[in-house]
C-alpha cells in the first residue's frame, strides 16, 4: 500500500504551547510544527519566524499579545524555507531581517519553494489566500547583527554560523537569559528535514559553533524547548548524529555503485530505531537521502525542489 505523500494527510490540530522562558522571552511550540518566538525590548518586541500564512501567524500573535502589547518592530527569519516566512505580513515590523543567502535563495527559488511546501504540509497553511506574496526581507546581513534590547536587557544577537541546514541560517541568541533560537539547525526530538543542506558543514563546524554559545535554554526549529546545558548539549549532538549516519550510510551505497534507492533503505535501516518515531521522520527522509546523494556526486549548490520533483523523489524511495 502507497504512503501517504510527505505530510499531506497530517491533518489533525497540533496543542500549541505558549512558555515564557525567561523575563521577556517567549517560545511557542506544537507537537512537532515548526518553532517559533519573541524576545521583548524595552519598548518593542522581535518575533523570530512567521509560520506560514498570515492568518496561522495572528493566532500566534494573538497569544503573545495575553502578555505583551509593545510593538512588533523586528521580525527575524531564521532561513527561507516557506513554512518559515510567508506568514510574514501579519506582524507588521518595519524591520524583516535575514541572513544575505536567504534573500538570494527567495529571490532564486522562493516560489518553487512555496509550491513544494504547500504540497508536502498542506495543513501549515491556513488560509493560504491570505498570503500576499513572497516575504523579502528589508534588512540582510552576512555575519552577525546585534539589537539592543534597550534598558538593562542586553542584546539579541544574529549570527550566521556556517553552511547547514540551508545556505544562510541564522541563529538568535538572547546574551543574559542564555536563550539560543537555532531554527532548523538543530531539532529536539523531531527528524531533521536536510532536502536543502550541507551536510558535513552542518554536522562539523556550524554544529560546534552552535555548541559554543553554552546556551541554558534551546529552542529548535521543532520539539520542545530544551533546558540545561547537558541538555542542550545533548540536543546538537542527536541532530550531529542523524546527519552523520545518513553520510555513513549513503556514501557506502554510493562508493560501491549501487543505487538511491539502497541508499535509501540502508538509511532507513540505521535511522529507524532512534528517530523512526518522531515527527515528520518518513516525510524528510526521501528528500534527506536525495540531497546527501548529490552531494557526493558533487553538487555543492541544492537543487532547486518544485511540487513535480518531490513527487518524482517520493515515489522513487518511499513507493
Amino acid at each position: 500500500m502507497a504512503k501517504p505523500f510527505a505530510s499531506s494527510a497530517d491533518l489533525g490540530e497540533k496543542k500549541r504551547t505558549l512558555e515564557l522562558l525567561a523575563d521577556g522571552v517567549y517560545a511557542l511550540t506544537a507537537e512537532g510544527d515548526p518553532n517559533i518566538g519573541a524576545i521583548e525590548g524595552e519598548d518593542f518586541v522581535v518575533c523570530f519566524e512567521a509560520l506560514a500564512t498570515p492568518v496561522a501567524a495572528q493566532e500566534w500573535i494573538d497569544l503573545l499579545r495575553e502578555h505583551t502589547d509593545k510593538p512588533i518592530t523586528h521580525l527575524v527569519l531564521s532561513h527561507y524555507h516557506a513554512v518559515r516566512v510567508l506568514g510574514a505580513a501579519a506582524y507588521g515590523a518595519e524591520h524583516v531581517i535575514a541572513h544575505e543567502t536567504t534573500k538570494k535563495l527567495i529571490d532564486e527559488r522562493g516560489q518553487e519553494d512555496w509550491d513544494s511546501e504547500f504540497g508536502r504540509m498542506p495543513r501549515l497553511f491556513k488560509e493560504p489566500e491570505s498570503i500576499p506574496g513572497l516575504t523579502h526581507p528589508t534588512e540582510t546581513f552576512s555575519g552577525r547583527h546585534v539589537i539592543d534590547l534597550g534598558g538593562d536587557r542586553g542584546n539579541l544577537v544574529l549570527e550566521y554560523c556556517g553552511r547547514g541546514h540551508t545556505a544562510g541560517d541564522i541563529v538568535a541568541w538572547v546574551e543574559k537569559p542564555k536563550v539560543l533560537f537555532a531554527g532548523d539547525l538543530v531539532e529536539a526530538e523531531a527528524a531533521l528535514y536536510t532536502g536543502d543542506a550541507f551536510h558535513w558543514d552542518w554536522s562539523g563546524a556550524t554544529l560546534d559553533r552552535l555548541k559554543d554559545y553554552g546556551a541554558e535554554f534551546l529552542i529548535g526549529g521543532r520539539g520542545g524547548v530544551t533546558r540545561g546545558r547537558e541538555a542542550v548539549d545533548g540536543a546538537i549532538e542527536q541532530t550531529r548524529e542523524f546527519i552523520r549516519v545518513m553520510i555513513r550510510e549513503v556514501e557506502a551505497v554510493h562508493a560501491r555503485g549501487g543505487t538511491l534507492k539502497e541508499a535509501f533503505d540502508a538509511t532507513h535501516t540505521a535511522l529507524a530505531p532512534q528517530f523512526g518515531h518522531w515527527p515528520i521522520f518518513e516525510h524528510c527522509l526521501p528528500f534527506d537521502v536525495q540531497r546527501v546523494w548529490d552531494e557526493l556526486d558533487g553538487v555543492d549548490w541544492p537543487r532547486v525542489w518544485t511540487a513535480e520533483r518531490d513527487r518524482e523523489v517520493w515515489d522513487q524511495l518511499q513507493n
